[in-house]
């Protein structure tokens, strides 16, 4: 017969102040995000065009998605933002929040956009070009 873990009072008090940081540290994340939201808008919508990632047709369009993608970031609970970036989840070890939303809300639904002609590059590759627009700006 299996052997039951009953954590003590120490390893609770440990795993809730672990899981308590976590939260913190993606509540301030989304919080940053919405304070410069026009700007990682820009910056990550003019890298993705520049790094041949995405052709678009009208590269207004797309930093306009993808402000609105932060916004709806922001304005989302946590069940919507885990249920998004679920398929994403393991894409990289400890992915930051702002730039896997925004990997997955462009590979999920920007490619079927009418002025998004393609996506290019792998994956990792998306979120690593996002991911460093997000480190510049959220620091």
């Amino acid at each position: 017969m299996g052997k039951v873990f009953r954590p003590s009072n120490r390893e609770s008090s440990i795993l809730s102040k672990i899981e308590n940081s976590k939260e913190h540290a993606r509540r301030r994340s989304i919080t940053a995000a919405r304070d410069q939201i026009d700007q990682l808008g820009n910056t990550i919508a003019m890298k993705l065009v520049e790094n041949e990632l995405v052709e678009t047709t009208n590269k207004n369009t797309l930093e306009e998605q993808i402000v609105k993608c932060i916004d709806n970031l922001c304005r989302a609970d946590d069940f919507d933002i885990d249920y998004m970036v679920a398929p994403y989840r393991q894409l990289v070890k400890q992915p930051h929040i702002v730039s896997l939303y925004v990997t997955a809300y462009l590979l999920e639904k920007l490619i079927n956009h009418k002025s998004v002609v393609d996506i290019f590059g792998s994956d990792a590759d998306i979120y690593g070009c996002i991911h460093q627009q997000v480190t510049k700006i959220i620091s």
